[in-house]
C-alpha cells in the first residue's frame, strides 16, 4: 500500500491539529516535538503562536540543537537567550538536546556516504517523536522539509559538520555536493531506526522564500502559501511538497524550483528511498 499523505489548504494553527488526527498514529511514551526555533533577523519561520495547538494537544517536549555556523544559536549560552527572546522556552517545556556533550552516536546501517550519526545526547529521554517542518528553499540543501529536520535538525553542532562534510567535519562547506545530501539521507535513516518509525511528520507549505529559517538575513517569500501536509512517511511527504511545488499556478513558483533544481535537492528524497525508510509514491488525500 501506498503510504497516505494527508493535505489541506488551511494554515489555521488549529488545522495541524486536524491533520495530526488524521494520520491516526498515538505517539507513545515521552514524547519529542522537533521544531526550527528560528535565526534572530529571520522573518519567515513559524513561532510558537503558530504550533503552540499542536504542542500543547501532543503534550510533549519542543526540541533543537545548536547550530555548526556562526550566529545566535551556535553556542548553548546563545541558543538559549534566543530560545528565550522568540518565546519557545516561555510557553513550552523546552530541550536543547545538544546544551552539554557527550553527543550521541547512531550507527547507520547501510549508509552510502556516512556510518555514524552524531545528535544531542538528550533524545535518549524521549519514546517517540513529532517532527514539525516548515517546507521552504534552502542554500544548500535546495529545499527544507521533513528529511533535513531529521538529519540536520537533531544532529548536534559537530554533527551537523559531520554531515555537511560527508563524514569529514573539517569540509563542511567545501564538501562534494551530492555527497552532502546523500549523507543527509543517511543520517535520517539513523534516526527512523533508533526511534522504530514512532515519528509522524507534518509540513507546512506558507512562507516558503528561497532561504532556510536560519538565515539570518533570508528573502521573502516567492510564491503564494499552499498548505499543510501530515504523514507517517519522511520521504513521501516531502515528495508531496515538491510535487504541490510544481503543480503550483503561481508564477512564483520557478524561483523555488530554481533553488532546488540548482542544488539538486530531489536526491535527497531519491536517497532515503534507497535506503527504505519512505517511499516515492504516496496517496495524496485532501481535506
Amino acid at each position: 500500500m501506498k503510504p497516505k499523505v494527508y493535505f489541506t489548504r488551511s494554515l489555521e494553527p488549529s488545522a495541524v491539529v486536524k491533520l495530526y488526527g488524521l494520520v491516526g498514529k498515538e505517539l507513545k511514551g515521552k514524547v519529542a516535538i522537533k521544531l526550527h526555533s528560528g535565526e534572530p533577523g529571520n522573518q519567515n519561520f513559524l513561532g510558537p503562536d503558530f504550533w503552540s495547538p499542536i504542542i500543547n494537544h501532543v503534550g510533549g517536549t519542543a526540541v533543537e540543537c545548536n547550530t555548526a555556523y556562526d550566529g545566535a544559536r551556535n553556542t548553548t549560552e546563545k541558543h538559549l537567550k534566543t530560545l528565550s527572546e522568540h518565546g519557545w522556552s516561555k510557553y513550552f517545556d523546552f530541550d536543547l538536546l545538544d546544551a552539554e556533550g557527550p553527543d550521541m552516536v547512531l550507527d547507520i546501517e547501510n549508509g552510502k556516504r556516512i556510518k555514524k550519526n552524531y545528535i544531542g545526547k538528550n533524545i535518549e529521554s524521549y519514546d517517540s517523536m513529532l517532527v514539525l517542518s516548515h517546507f521552504k528553499g534552502h542554500p544548500m540543501g535546495g529545499y527544507g522539509g521533513a528529511l533535513k529536520q531529521l538529519s540536520i535538525g537533531l544532529a548536534s553542532s559537530y554533527g551537523k559538520a559531520y554531515i555537511h562534510g560527508a563524514g569529514e567535519p573539517e569540509k563542511i562547506w567545501t564538501a562534494d555536493h551530492d555527497s552532502f545530501l546523500e549523507s543527509m539521507a543517511d543520517a535520517a535513516k539513523s534516526v527512523v531506526d533508533y526511534f522504530k518509525n514512532e515519528i509522524v511528520y507534518i509540513n507546512v507549505m506558507k512562507n516558503m522564500s528561497v532561504d532556510c529559517d536560519c538565515c539570518a538575513v533570508a528573502e521573502d517569500p516567492c510564491l503564494s502559501d499552499i498548505g499543510m501536509l501530515a504523514s507517517t512517511d519522511p520521504v513521501a511527504i516531502d515528495k508531496a511538497c515538491l510535487d504541490l511545488v510544481y503543480a503550483s499556478e503561481d508564477e512564483g513558483k520557478s524561483h523555488l524550483i530554481e533553488r532546488i533544481e540548482s542544488r539538486n535537492g530531489v536526491l535527497t528524497v531519491h536517497a532515503a528511498s534507497a535506503l527504505g525508510i519512505g517511499s516515492e509514491e504516496y496517496e495524496l488525500i485532501e481535506i
